[in-house]
């Protein structure tokens, strides 16, 4: 089992930036990827930025440039530096982890991120 307790979300202006912390806890040794998702009521949850075991990173195309995914090995946590912000990243974001050998996917409760425009 792994625990993700996301925080950071808030309400900011467009242009501005917001870093999202996720805290896991749990089977941390296990995991083989991590990484961040958003969601948009009435619309499916996309992914936003991950990492695998192997160090490999990926950005969607609408956050490259501008979102920065990062850990801290020591501190068991997952960044998600957010720069340049636009209304069109309002969303709840989740945090999110999986375990290929048990076929475990686990998600954090959610942080809301409200870009004014």
């Amino acid at each position: 089992q792994v625990r993700l307790v996301e925080s950071g979300g808030g309400l900011v202006q467009t242009g501005g930036s917001l870093r999202l912390s996720c805290a896991a806890s749990g089977n941390i040794f296990s995991i083989n990827v991590m990484g961040w998702y958003r969601q948009v009521s009435g619309k499916q949850r996309e992914l936003v930025a991950s990492f695998d075991s192997g160090g490999n990173i990926n950005y969607s195309d609408s956050v490259k440039g501008r979102f920065t995914i990062s850990r801290d090995n020591a501190k068991n946590t997952v960044y998600l530096q957010m720069n340049s912000l636009k209304p069109e990243d309002t969303a709840v974001y989740y945090c999110y982890a999986k375990i290929f050998l048990s076929g475990g996917d686990y998600w954090g409760r959610g942080t809301l991120v409200t870009v004014s425009s």
